[in-house]
């Protein structure tokens, strides 16, 4: 099984958004229809980066990691150094 750490953009909200899945279009898909959590305020989500692991526990570590740095210029670096 492979599982993905992803990233999406929202130019409505000027925000990122970090997850881990086995998916990621159809968890796309999941983000702009939820009408709950973060990802509700907006429907023009964008992946604009993913890394794959093996694990669900390797993916989950590693997404833990991207959001614990709460840093905005981080994520950028991640991104357009992919």
């Amino acid at each position: 099984m492979e599982y993905y750490v992803y990233i999406l953009y929202s130019e409505k909200l000027d925000k990122f958004y970090v997850g881990h899945t086995k998916n990621v279009e159809k968890r796309l898909i999941k983000h702009k229809q939820t009408r709950k959590g973060f990802t509700s305020r907006a429907k023009d989500w964008i992946v604009v980066y993913q890394e794959e692991y093996k694990t669900k526990t390797e993916a989950y570590a590693r997404e833990r990691e991207i959001k614990n740095w709460k840093s905005r210029k981080k994520i950028v670096s991640l991104i357009e150094n992919k």
